[in-house]
C-alpha cells in the first residue's frame, strides 16, 4: 500500500510541475495545491479503505487459524483421551493378572506348607507305627515262644496269603470284565470245534453201511459200466461208494429218508436177484410208496399213543421223519416222546393243562425236520412250522423258546425247556456209557475232596456242575472264590470231559441255638 502512495505523489509533484511550467507558476501551483489536496484526499480515502479492509481480513485470519486451533486441539484431545483410556485398561488388566499371581503364589505358598505339615504327621505316625509294629513282633515273640527265624518264617507265610487273596481279587474283576466278552469267545471257541471235528461228525451222521453176504454182489449192483449203480444214485439221490471194504457197501447222503430209501431198495434188489435199470427204478418207486406210508404210520401210532389229537396231517408227517433223524446220536422221535411224557407229568404235578405239555413237547424239535433248507434256528422253524399248521399260541411259545431264542410267555415254556435238559441230560442217552459216565462224576468229587476245607461234594446234572459245600470257619469269602478256581484247574489239567464243568463252591454259616 505504501509503493502506491508514493507513486501516486510523484506523478502528482510531476504533473504539477509540468502544469507550473505551462500554466505558469501561480496557476499551476495554485492548481496543483488543490490537485494535491484532492490527490491527498483519495489517498487518505484510499489508506483508510485499505486500513479497514486489512483489519477485516486480519480478523477474519485471526478467525479461522482459531477456529483451525480449536479443531486441532479437539482432535489432539480426543487421541490423548483415547491413548489415556488404552493405557488405562492395560494397566487395570496387568494389576489384575499381578494379583491373579500373587493370590495363586499365596495359595500355593499355603498348600506346600499344608503338604509338609501333612508330610511331618504323616512321617511321624509312620514311625508311630514302625515302632508299635516292632513292638508287637517283640511280643508276638515272647507269647509265643517263636524264634527269629521262625517269626520271619511266620510273617512271609502271612504275607504270601495276602498277597495271594490280592491277586484272586484282581483276578476275579478280570474274570467279570472277560464275562463282558464270553459271548464273543464262545463263539469262536464253537467254531474252532466245528474245524476240527465237523468232518469227522458229517462222516457219522450221513453215512449208512449196507451189509452184503460176499463180494460177488458188488459187481451185480454195479452192473455193466457201472449202469445200474448210475440209476440207482439217480433214482434215490444218493451216493453209493463201492469201494474195498469187505463185504459192505457205503450210502452217503445228508437226507436220513432218502438213505433209507436206498438201503431198503438195495436190500429188495439183492433179495430179488433182478438188478437193472428198470427194475432199480421200480423198486426205489415201491420203496418212496412204502417209507412214506410208514412215516404217516409212526406219526399217528405216536400221538394216539400219548393222547394227542388235532394236528394237522403235515405235522404227523414231520413226527414220521423223526425216527430217521437223530441229534447228537439221540434218536430224535425218541427224544421228543421222552419230553412230551416228561411235560405230561410236571405239567400235572403244577396244575397246568398236560395236554398242551406233551402236544408241546412231542413237537418241540420240529424244526430239525426242514421242508427245505434254511438259516434260522430249529426252535424258532418249529415255532413257524406249528403257527402255519395251525397250532395255538401256548404250544408256538414254547416250541420257539425251548432255546431261549425267544421270550417265555406262557407257564408251558420253562416246562418244555426243562424236560429237554432232562432228555438230553441223562447218562448214557448221548453216546456216554454208564461206566465212564459214573467214573467221571466219582473223579470229580474226588477232585473237590482233595482240597483242604472241603466238607461235601456232589456232581449233578449229569457231570456238567459240581457243587462243593466248605466248612465256614476255615474258609473265609476270599477263599472260597480261591478255591473254586483251583477246583477248576485241577478239573481241566486232570480230566477230559465234553462241554464244560461249572464249578460251585458254596460256603454256609449257621447260627444255631435251642430253647429249652
Amino acid at each position: 500500500m505504501k509503493i502506491n502512495v508514493g507513486f501516486l505523489i510523484l506523478m502528482g509533484f510531476i504533473i504539477g510541475v509540468i502544469t507550473c511550467y505551462f500554466f505558469g507558476k501561480k496557476t499551476i501551483l495554485k492548481k496543483y495545491i488543490q490537485l494535491l489536496e484532492k490527490t491527498n484526499n483519495k489517498v487518505k480515502k484510499i489508506i483508510k479503505n485499505a486500513e479497514k479492509k486489512g483489519d477485516s481480513i486480519k480478523k477474519n485470519k485471526i478467525i479461522q487459524a482459531k477456529e483451525k486451533f480449536i479443531e486441532l486441539q479437539s482432535k489432539y484431545e480426543k487421541n490423548i483421551h483415547f491413548r489415556e483410556k488404552k493405557i488405562k485398561d492395560k494397566e487395570n488388566r496387568l494389576s489384575k493378572e499381578i494379583e491373579i499371581y500373587f493370590n495363586k503364589n499365596n495359595r500355593l505358598d499355603a498348600q506346600i506348607y499344608d503338604y509338609e505339615k501333612k508330610f511331618k504327621i504323616l512321617k511321624r505316625t509312620k514311625k508311630e507305627f514302625n515302632y508299635i509294629h516292632i513292638k508287637q513282633i517283640n511280643l508276638l515273640e515272647k507269647i509265643s515262644n517263636y524264634s527269629s527265624e521262625e517269626a520271619k518264617n511266620e510273617l512271609i507265610n502271612l504275607l504270601k496269603d495276602e498277597a495271594k487273596t490280592k491277586a484272586q481279587t484282581y483276578i476275579q474283576n478280570i474274570i467279570e470284565e472277560s464275562q463282558l466278552t464270553a459271548k464273543m469267545e464262545a463263539k469262536k471257541i464253537i467254531i474252532q470245534a466245528i474245524q476240527r471235528i465237523g468232518t469227522e461228525q458229517a462222516i457219522e451222521n450221513a453215512v449208512s453201511i449196507f451189509h452184503i453176504e460176499s463180494d460177488d454182489v458188488k459187481g451185480r449192483i454195479i452192473g455193466r459200466e457201472g449202469r445200474n449203480i448210475r440209476a440207482l444214485e439217480k433214482a434215490t439221490g444218493v451216493e453209493i461208494i463201492v469201494d474195498d471194504t469187505p463185504e459192505a457197501i457205503l450210502l452217503s447222503c445228508f437226507n436220513p429218508i432218502r438213505r433209507e430209501v436206498a438201503r431198503l431198495s438195495l436190500h429188495k434188489l439183492v433179495i430179488d436177484g433182478r438188478i437193472h435199470p428198470a427194475r432199480i427204478e421200480e423198486i426205489v418207486e415201491k420203496t418212496e410208496k412204502q417209507i412214506e406210508e410208514e412215516i404217516i404210520d409212526i406219526g399217528k401210532k405216536n400221538i394216539i399213543d400219548l393222547g394227542i389229537h388235532g394236528i394237522h396231517p403235515q405235522l404227523i408227517k414231520m413226527i414220521g421223519r423223526m425216527k430217521y433223524r437223530s441229534s447228537y446220536g439221540q434218536n430224535l422221535l425218541q427224544h421228543s416222546r421222552e419230553v412230551a411224557n416228561l411235560s405230561g407229568i410236571l405239567a400235572s404235578e403244577l396244575g397246568l393243562n398236560a395236554k398242551i405239555a406233551k402236544r408241546a413237547g412231542l413237537l418241540h424239535d420240529i424244526g430239525k425236520i426242514p421242508e427245505k433248507e434254511t438259516e434260522l434256528p430249529h426252535a424258532i422253524l418249529g415255532m413257524q412250522y406249528a403257527e402255519k399248521y395251525g397250532e395255538n399260541i401256548e404250544v408256538c411259545n414254547a416250541i420257539g423258546s425251548h432255546h431261549d431264542e425267544i421270550e417265555m410267555k406262557v407257564l408251558i415254556s420253562p416246562i418244555i425247556q426243562i424236560s429237554d435238559s432232562i432228555s438230553g441230560a441223562r447218562p448214557g442217552i448221548r453216546k456216554n456209557s454208564f461206566e465212564s459216565y459214573s467214573k467221571r462224576l466219582k473223579n470229580l468229587e474226588d477232585i473237590a475232596f482233595s482240597f483242604y476245607g472241603v466238607n461235601k461234594a456232589f456232581a449233578i446234572q449229569a457231570g456238567r456242575e459240581l457243587r462243593v459245600l466248605v466248612e465256614s470257619k476255615k474258609i473265609d469269602d476270599q477263599k472260597a472264590f480261591q478255591l473254586s478256581c483251583d477246583i477248576k484247574e485241577k478239573i481241566k489239567n486232570e480230566m477230559t470231559y465234553p462241554g464244560q464243568i461249572k464249578v460251585t463252591v458254596i460256603r454256609e454259616t449257621r447260627a444255631v441255638q435251642i430253647a429249652r
